[in-house]
């Protein structure tokens, strides 16, 4: 049928998959630049950004971002890779999530929810300082 992929493709799809979770961050921006999707996702919903995050890859968190990578895709679990990076601990790939525009209350599993939940003050603190604030009265035209 067409459309569907053939095992070496899907294999070598799967790989990309390891590459972000390994921080293979050489190897995933080439294959990128080869017209990889760089939201490329599992089966599951998680993009090359949440593993790479969750794994606390941040070189390969940035260079994802600079290729485009989505930071407010949500995964079937309803978790994104700020939230991973919160969950990590990972102030590094959490400031560059929040300097592409991630959205720290994206999610059913917010990032925010996840600072919270678990007592991350410090990764709270960040996310606070890097939300978009909203307008106060002062700033009404």
């Amino acid at each position: 049928m067409a459309g569907e992929l053939s095992d070496d493709e899907l294999a070598f799809l799967h790989s990309l998959l390891d590459f972000a979770r390994d921080g293979r961050t050489g190897e995933l921006a080439a294959a990128i630049d080869g017209g990889v999707p760089v939201n490329l996702t599992s089966a599951s919903g998680d993009s090359l950004l949440l593993l790479a995050a969750y794994h606390d890859h941040p070189a390969t968190v940035r260079m994802l971002l600079e290729h485009g990578a989505d930071p407010d895709r949500v995964n079937d679990r309803g978790q994104t890779a700020l939230g991973a990076a919160v969950f990590r601990r990972s102030r590094e790939s959490a400031t560059r999530l929040l300097e592409h525009g991630a959205d720290p209350h994206a999610g059913t599993r917010s990032a925010v929810q996840i600072a919270a939940f678990f007592e991350l003050d410090e990764m709270a603190a960040l996310l606070e300082a890097g939300s978009p604030q909203a307008p106060s009265a002062d700033d009404a035209p």
